[in-house]
């Protein structure tokens, strides 16, 4: 049984893959029933009743007639599943926990139905086909459920990163790491970390599933006879998430714009947000269980793919794509959905073909079987050969134009009184903001570049590397050194 102590960590952690609440016990007890058997065709979790949205503990009462009312609809769901309804007196109110352990029978039905947890909500699923497929053996429901026993949480957790996700996820600092894990259900009772705990905080994940990495590709032209850039990106999810847009910036034709005092805007050549989006999709649906293949990015002259093992989830009709969603990893996306990684459930892929309607660019075309596979054509314009960084163009109104394409100096700074664009890599601008103030801390940092703090650490990682900057004192009272101009 939870103790009042357990239940605030609950609360302070918030709704997610494994925990819901509910402010008063609902008028048709079949919603409450509904939650659980989706707990229990997933991982398990915990339901308290007395807790509104907002994460405040409200309390509340029931009387005898109701709580068996309640314990008769959790014996509808078929087969039996156990389950422990109890009440916990929490600053003097009652909250009512309802345990629910992932079930040893799944799948588990109500009133003909299948529910099943999809990052912080409950998804029905009425199609014994698409069921079929996605339950495919009793005892390997979701890869990243299953087991590492490898996996030592002294040696192999990555507790810079944990930090971060708990930092950007607006978990307590007091509340201790391993009761976090708990909470999270990122190990089983005896304490094995699970396969998608290995995959988001493992200082190398690709140690223990060697295909869990994302490689990135350049060809020369519009096929793959050349190869001239060729990355493996591993580590935590998320690292590999940024490693992987970095490595997309530095290859794409980027711009960046300031207006007025206000913030730098990148401006890609392919909108950003339909990369991101496409990313965050492959490492949260990609196929685990194929060790043959992994998430690739290929750039030609022409457009740009982005693939992962697995095509469309069986449990989604191909007409219902891009409207709603199925996680073939429910862990791994709930946990993208607490760093805010992963919005409303099903609206990626519309937010994708949205950005390249607004982009004045072709469709995305989406390849779902086998290999599911994103094409992003990129902009028919001429390659520029000539221009350099340090060319300025200060027509206000100077523009290359055609009938049918509008060619924008990529590599030219345009200035007037309000506007500049600018191409700059990232250390630059770090440097840049390292003269202004030499002071200046990572987190700041990070908020005026507009990337994470695990991205900065990288950039100043290397700039200490190469010998051009330095800092000098304490962490946080300490000051920044540059050693050296750069060309």
């Amino acid at each position: 049984m939870l103790t009042p102590e357990d239940i605030k960590t609950i609360v302070n952690s918030g709704e997610g893959y494994n925990a819901e609440f509910k402010v008063r016990f609902p008028s048709k007890l079949k919603e409450l029933t509904e939650e659980v058997c989706a707990f229990a065709n997933a991982a398990g979790g915990i339901l308290l009743v007395g807790v509104d949205d907002d994460n405040h503990i409200r309390g509340v009462t029931i009387d005898n007639a109701k709580r068996s009312a309640i314990q008769n609809s959790l014996n509808e769901i078929n087969p039996h599943l156990p389950t422990t309804f109890y009440k916990v007196m929490v600053d003097e109110k009652e909250i009512w926990v309802i345990e629910v352990s992932s079930g040893t029978q799944k799948p588990y039905m109500l009133s003909g139905a299948i529910y099943v947890r999809q990052g912080p909500n409950t998804q029905k699923i009425t199609s014994v086909e698409g069921m079929r497929a996605f339950f495919q053996q009793s005892d390997r429901i979701y890869f990243d459920e299953g087991l590492c026993p490898d996996f030592d949480i002294a040696n192999d957790l990555d507790t810079a990163y944990f930090e971060e996700f708990r930092a950007a996820s607006k978990l307590s600092g007091a509340v201790k790491a391993k009761q976090i894990i708990a909470n999270l259900k990122l190990t089983n009772t005896k304490g094995v970390f699970k396969n998608g705990g290995v995959l988001f905080f493992a200082k190398a994940p690709e140690a223990f599933f060697e295909k869990a990495v994302i490689r990135c590709v350049a060809f020369k032209g519009i096929t793959k006879t050349q190869i001239i850039d060729d990355k493996v990106y591993g580590g935590p999810l998320m690292h590999q998430y940024e490693q992987a847009m970095h490595w997309l910036n530095s290859k794409l034709d980027v711009r960046y714009v300031i207006e007025g005092s206000g913030p730098r805007q990148e401006l890609w050549e392919i909108p950003e947000i339909a990369f991101k989006e496409a990313l965050i999709n492959a490492l949260a649906h990609r196929d685990y269980y194929d060790k043959g293949a992994r998430i690739t990015i290929e750039l030609f002259d022409d457009r740009v793919e982005v693939s992962n093992p697995g095509g469309l989830v069986g449990a989604i009709d191909p007409a219902e794509f891009g409207f709603k969603s199925h996680s073939r990893n429910p862990l791994i996306f709930g946990l993208f959905e607490r760093i805010q990684m992963v919005e409303q459930i099903g609206s990626g892929i519309s937010r994708i073909r949205d950005a390249m309607e607004k982009a004045s660019l072709p469709s995305p075309i989406f390849k779902t079987e086998g290999m599911f596979t994103l094409v992003l054509k990129r902009p028919n314009h001429p390659k520029q050969g000539s221009a350099t960084e340090n060319t300025r163009v200060e027509n206000e109104n100077t523009r290359v134009e055609n009938e049918d394409t509008r060619v924008e100096k990529i590599n030219l700074r345009v200035e007037n009184e309000n506007t500049r664009v600018e191409t700059k890599p990232t250390r630059d601008k770090i440097i840049e903001l390292i003269k202004e103030d030499k002071t200046i801390t990572t987190p700041e940092l990070a908020d005026k570049l507009g990337i994470t703090v695990k991205g900065v650490e990288y950039h100043l990682d290397r700039l200490k590397k190469d010998n051009i900057i330095r800092h000098v004192g304490p962490t946080k009272a300490g000051a920044w050194e540059i050693l050296k101009e750069v060309e």
